[in-house]
């Protein structure tokens, strides 16, 4: 999962940085024990201007497909060059 999340935000947004960590298993407990719980860290040109609610609207859209399909959770820092 954490592959084709990189894949989709490579594609959709390319981004100058860009991290994908499963956080699963700070959820253990969860239901289906964390499963799907995931941190992106992206910075990317596409954002400039934009507020963190467009972003994130950016971010949710090349990910379609997946937030209903192995992603539960999904926190986000997004930031453009320079910030």
């Amino acid at each position: 999962m954490v592959e084709q999340i990189r894949e989709r935000l490579q594609q959709g947004l390319a981004p100058e940085v860009l991290e994908v960590l499963d956080e699963g298993h700070k959820h253990a407990g969860h239901a289906n024990e964390g499963k799907g719980h995931f941190h992106v860290r992206i910075v990317s040109a596409a954002f400039a201007g934009q507020l963190s609610i467009q972003r994130h609207r950016l971010i949710y859209a090349a990910l379609r497909g997946l937030m209903d399909n192995g992603i539960h959770a999904l926190s986000i820092d997004a930031k453009a060059p320079g910030e």
